[in-house]
């Protein structure tokens, strides 16, 4: 019996397609999840291409808020040097592309990386209240919403 098994496209241009199409679903989700992310390892340039997703237009399913939270969270904490230490480095990245997207589940990644991670640098943290104090669509209702505000 011939095996009907196929490679899988696991390249960062897979994700943004889904943004391309107009709508990420939840089958788009868990496909992600079984098929792209399976070993747990979410690269800089799939990370990027996440964020790319959540500043387009597209409709997104509810599930998209927290795999994205968990995906970007993943990359600086979960990756090859499992250290849950958020860099300098890493750090500058984070808030350039949290400042690029300006959504509300950019916000709660950055604020989830804070929550867990070991170790982050202290103007990171600052940089978190402020951006939640900002004028972002969405953050108002949102920290109402979480009874945080």
């Amino acid at each position: 019996m011939k095996s009907m098994a196929f490679e899988v496209d696991r390249s960062p241009t897979i994700i943004t397609a889904l943004a391309c199409g107009g709508t990420v679903s939840r089958l788009d989700i868990a496909w992600l999840r079984r098929e792209v992310f399976c070993d747990g390892r979410v690269s800089r340039r799939q990370a990027e291409e996440l964020f790319a997703v959540a500043r387009s237009n597209a409709s997104k399913a509810p599930e998209w808020s927290s795999f994205f939270v968990e995906m970007i969270t993943g990359h600086l904490l979960d990756g090859q040097r499992a250290s849950g230490v958020v860099t300098r480095e890493d750090a500058d990245w984070l808030i350039s592309e949290v400042d690029r997207t300006m959504t509300t589940e950019a916000l709660a990644a950055l604020a989830n990386v804070l929550a867990e991670a070991r170790r982050a640098p202290k103007w990171l943290v600052a940089a978190a209240r402020a951006r939640a104090a900002g004028d972002w669509p969405g953050v108002r209702e949102a920290l109402a919403a979480s009874a945080i505000g």
